[in-house]
């Protein structure tokens, strides 16, 4: 019996949501095998294409336009030689691919910051390479026309106005595949420099100011003992939801060693966050743990992270308070990256995913739903073997303006990491 399609994703969308439909295998309508939602690949071709970090915003306004990267190899470190190309997805002409740049500044895990800059219709920001120096770039998809700004970003305030970054050399240094090749870190052999650490920068007029240094953080004591005798490093920095506070991870390591051993870890965090002028710097989290975080709101982070004394899980915590709430603690037990959901008018929806798990290697992008402890699987994705390490390709699942559909990158179709489009309307 023929099943029209609207009543086909219907039936399979409230399966999933009362648990019915753990996974679903029906190609004539789109759906790989393990899928429970429509999924189509966005790219293909002879290149290999990819978004990067689940806390960018890929989409525009609109959700017609789509970000994303294309090289042309796949399996190594970058060099400095290595040029990705930068485009945009038409989501309605047949998912067709525009470039509209290049950048020599990026890494499997974050790619080059490529983003939307929030609030606008056309612009969007990558990072780049001139010389010596990491640069930004700003593009306007609506007239080609573009500019330079001084330094590199990481993350951009809500209202489009500035951004906050480190440098790239020191996170290349320290964590492999996090920073960029192609400029050595010029204090490579000091612990904490003084000389660099977190700026702020004026998108618009390029003006940049340091806030703290390396040697200011590794100045604090954690949990009362010095950690000044360590080479140190920021990651991971966020704006929070209105703009008045970000966040950061500061890591430090004992030693410097081989890159091998660098990748696996061996070093200890603690999140901090900072009123936007870098002002009121508070430990939210001096665990040691702190991973994947997301703000919910201006007061409150979602951090999977392991509190002293208890369980590695994820937690709410308000800022600026050592007060930590668990979350999803049967439904959410391993750590992923997860986002809040733009559904309603609360935060009520977590999308998140997993690493590759179980001798298949299987990646699940999936809903939590926070109010009522519910999870939703949107599918099983398997990562071969050779994504590993460094060059891995993790979903990082990245939603519309509107809720209703999520990018991933993966690898599953043995075509090299590709994009794809999971319609997940019928589920929130």
């Amino acid at each position: 019996m023929k099943m029209d399609r609207r009543k086909f994703l219907e039936a399979s969308s409230l399966a999933a949501l009362y648990g019915l439909l753990p996974v679903a295998d029906c190609p004539r309508y789109g759906l790989p095998a393990q899928a429970t939602v429509p999924v189509r690949a966005i790219t293909g071709g002879k290149g290999f294409h990819w978004f990067g970090y689940y806390d960018k915003l890929q989409f525009d306004l609109t959700g017609r336009y789509v970000l994303g990267m294309e090289v042309g190899f796949e399996g190594r470190t970058p060099t400095g030689d290595d040029v990705v190309k930068i485009g945009v997805i038409d989501l309605k002409k047949n998912d067709q691919w525009r470039t509209i740049g290049e950048s020599r500044s990026w890494g499997w895990q974050q790619g080059c910051m490529l983003q939307w800059i929030p609030g606008s219709k056309h612009e969007v920001i990558w990072n780049d390479r001139e010389g010596d120096h990491f640069v930004s770039r700003v593009y306007n998809i609506k007239t080609g026309k573009s500019r330079t700004l001084s330094k590199a970003v990481y993350a951009l305030s809500p209202d489009g106005k500035w951004a906050i970054g480190t440098e790239f050399s020191r996170i290349q240094n320290l964590r492999p595949g996090y920073g960029y090749a192609g400029i050595a870190d010029p204090y490579e052999e000091v612990k904490a420099p003084k000389e660099i650490g977190l700026y702020k920068m004026d998108l618009r007029s390029g003006e940049t100011s340091l806030l703290f240094s390396l040697a200011d953080l590794a100045a604090i004591p954690h949990n009362g003992e010095s950690v000044v005798d360590n080479f140190h490093w920021f990651n991971h920095l966020l704006v929070n939801t209105d703009g008045s506070r970000f966040t950061f991870l500061h890591r430090w390591r004992p030693f410097r060693t081989d890159r091998q051993t660098m990748a696996k870890g061996g070093f200890v965090t603690r999140m901090f966050t900072a009123s936007a002028d870098g002002s009121d710097l508070y430990c939210v989290d001096p665990s040691g743990f702190t991973s994947h975080f997301i703000w919910r709101d201006p007061q409150h982070i979602c951090a999977f992270t392991k509190p002293a004394g208890g369980e590695s899980g994820f937690y709410v915590i308000k800022d600026k308070t050592l007060g930590y709430e668990r979350i999803g603690k049967e439904k959410m037990p391993v750590n992923g990256h997860q986002t809040y959901l733009p559904v309603g008018n609360k935060q009520d929806w977590l999308l998140n995913d997993t690493y590759a798990q179980g001798k298949n290697r299987l990646q699940t992008p999936y809903l939590y739903h926070i109010p009522t402890d519910k999870r939703i699987e949107l599918g099983q994705f398997k990562s071969p073997v050779e994504y590993a390490g460094e060059w891995r390709c993790d979903l990082h699942p990245r939603y519309s303006p509107d809720g209703t559909k999520v990018i991933i990158d993966s690898t599953h179709e043995d075509k090299g990491r590709q994009m794809y489009l999971l319609d997940i309307s019928g589920l929130t």
